[in-house]
């Protein structure tokens, strides 16, 4: 089976963008968001957010939702943009 891509699009830039100002924006550590995350049952280490800010590694719909309600936003926040936060 082939590898599937790992390429990233707009949408998927924004949100790893946006997860990542958010995220500073409330003084949290990647370590910090990423306990939120895996205490509301979707298990997530520092690694795997720091490796969704800097997207090298997608954001699926289960991360999205779990990131979302750990930083107390919409996920719909998460995918527009910063500008909408």
């Amino acid at each position: 089976m082939a590898a599937r891509s790992l390429e990233i699009g707009p949408a998927g830039i924004r949100t790893a963008r946006t997860i990542e100002i958010l995220r500073t924006e409330r003084g949290l550590a990647q370590r910090e968001l990423a306990a939120r995350v895996t205490a509301l049952g979707r298990p997530m280490t520092n690694t795997m957010l720091s490796r969704i800010e800097r997207a090298q590694r997608r954001c699926d719909i289960d991360d999205l939702a779990a990131i979302a309600e750990a930083l107390a936003v919409s996920p719909l926040v998460l995918l527009r943009g910063s500008g909408t936060a």
